[in-house]
Order: C-alpha cells, then sequence, then structure tokens
C-alpha cells in the first residue's frame, strides 16, 4: 500500500527538484525526507529516483506515480471534506492567506460575516504574496486564500490548486498619460519575484522599454507616498489608489488585476472553505470598486 505522505513528498520533489527544497518547505530534515522517498520505492517496487552524487532526478515511473498522486491526494481532500460536511456546521481553524491589499480591504468585512454566521470557526490571517501561495497550500500552512492576477501575469498555481474568481479592478499609472511616455522615469515596483513587479515589468516591455527600476517597495500605501515625494512612477491597483497623496495624478489603464480565492483540489467542498468564499464574495458589493 502507497503511503499518500509519502506520496505528497514525491509529488513536492518533481516541483522543487532537489530533496533540500522538499526538506526545507516541510519542515523535515534532508535526511528524513530522503528515507521516506526510499521507503516509497519499496512500497512501489521499483526504482522511482535516480541519484547522481548530491543531485537527484524522477525516473519514467517516479513521473508516471506523480501523476497518480495528483489524483490520488485530491481524492483524499474531497474525503477529507465529505466528512467534515458530515459532522455539521463549519468549526474550528481556518488559516486563511491574503495579499496586503485584500487583507486591508476584503477580509475585514468578510470576516465580520464569517464569524457572524459560523461562530465554531477561528480564523487565521497571514499575509503572503500570491507567488507562494500555491506551495503554503500544498504544504497545509493555508486552507484558502486570496490570490492575484494581471493581464500580463497569470497566477500561480499548479494542478494540485483550484482557484474561484471574485473581483476585477482596474490598473493606473502615476504622474504620466501612458506607460510608454514613462520609459525615462525612474520606477518604484515590488521587490523582485513578486507577481505586482513582473505585472509592471511586462507593462513596460509591452510599451517598448526596460524600466529603470529605482526603489522596491511592497506597499502601495509607501508607493503612492514615494511618488508623491517625485521619486518616481509606478501602477497601482484601484483599490490602493482611492486616496491617493495630494498632487498625485492617476491615469487609467486598459488593464486590470483579478483577485481570486485558492485552495486544494478536491477540498472546494470542505464547509469551511465554502463558508469563506461565500463570506469574499458577500463583502465585494461593499467594496470602492
Amino acid at each position: 500500500m502507497l503511503d499518500p505522505r509519502k506520496l505528497h513528498l514525491l509529488r513536492e520533489l518533481a516541483r522543487r527538484g532537489t530533496i533540500a527544497a522538499v526538506a526545507e518547505a516541510v519542515t523535515f530534515t534532508p535526511s528524513a525526507v530522503s528515507q521516506q522517498l526510499s521507503a516509497l520505492e519499496r512500497e512501489a517496487g521499483v526504482p522511482l529516483l535516480e541519484r547522481t552524487g548530491r543531485t537527484v532526478a524522477l525516473t519514467p515511473a517516479g513521473h508516471l506515480l506523480v501523476e497518480h498522486a495528483h489524483a490520488v491526494l485530491e481524492q483524499l481532500e474531497r474525503a477529507s471534506a465529505a466528512l467534515a460536511a458530515a459532522r455539521g456546521g463549519p468549526s474550528g481553524p481556518l488559516r486563511i492567506g491574503a495579499f496586503p491589499t485584500a487583507a486591508r480591504v476584503l477580509l475585514p468585512p468578510a470576516l465580520v460575516d464569517l464569524t457572524g454566521a459560523h461562530p465554531g470557526l477561528v480564523p487565521m490571517v497571514s499575509e503572503i504574496d500570491p507567488a507562494d501561495v500555491s506551495a503554503a497550500l500544498r504544504a497545509g500552512e493555508l486552507d484558502v486564500a486570496l490570490v492575484h492576477e494581471y493581464d500580463f501575469v497569470p497566477p500561480v498555481t499548479d494542478a494540485s490548486i483550484e482557484t474561484e474568481p471574485l473581483y476585477s479592478e482596474p490598473m493606473y499609472l502615476t504622474d504620466r498619460p501612458s506607460v510608454a511616455d514613462a520609459r525615462a522615469d525612474a520606477w518604484i515596483t515590488d521587490r523582485p519575484g513578486t507577481l505586482c513587479h513582473t505585472m509592471a515589468i511586462r507593462a513596460c516591455q509591452a510599451a517598448g522599454f526596460e524600466p529603470l527600476v529605482r526603489h522596491h517597495i511592497d506597499d502601495f500605501d509607501t508607493v503612492l507616498a514615494f511618488v508623491a515625494a517625485g521619486q518616481g512612477v509606478a501602477l497601482v491597483p484601484h483599490l490602493a489608489a482611492i486616496d491617493p497623496p495630494g498632487g498625485v495624478t492617476l491615469t487609467r489603464l486598459p488593464l486590470s488585476r483579478r483577485t481570486l480565492a485558492a485552495f486544494r483540489k478536491g477540498n472546494g467542498e470542505h464547509p469551511a472553505i465554502r463558508a469563506a468564499v461565500a463570506a469574499f464574495h458577500a463583502a465585494i458589493p461593499h467594496l470602492p470598486l
């Protein structure tokens, strides 16, 4: 019988490429991960890994088992959701991830609705960049998360993650009539590796230039304060630009940011997840979109 916990480790190895990276993600030691994968090979009865020095790669049988692991782990999520529904209403801890804008404008009214309707639930919120959400959901560090995507940047999810659309908002450029008109300006973007940073770079590339990024700032209120201080231009979403500082002008662009709820595939019918997503939807009409 194949152990689902070991299948999870094999799937993470297929994604992350090294045993050390898997160990860091699941808070095991590398030796423990290696031992679990060796035990999985014995259970499978065929070699799953090719080890060359310190590197490891999946064999064809290993890749085949990873494909089946997706379906097995999804079915286990469905079983867990069904059992939770059979126990009654949603209760217990609910770990929610959110990017800063959503945490500030969407979550407060959503949490009021959620805890009012389901007093047995205990929401636990963590700010997280959408680029890190898939790994956190797979590792069980989060149950549900708010993520976003841009026209130039799809959401960072994978075959083990499902998403449900929530709302869309326009993007604005500060102090210039178009992105092309900002080719000579200094730019303010998020940190490299974030979706917001990638979006800004690709928007500039679509306008025919590589931006000169001077500042890397994640908080949009701080970004707008820097713009007001003459430190550069930036792209900001609508919900982060409702009350800009004095002297900052905003040009609406034919670009948008879309917010989605993300959760592990097969877990979408879990009563707590359904309740959270319903609360997100209920809060949207109250947003200044």
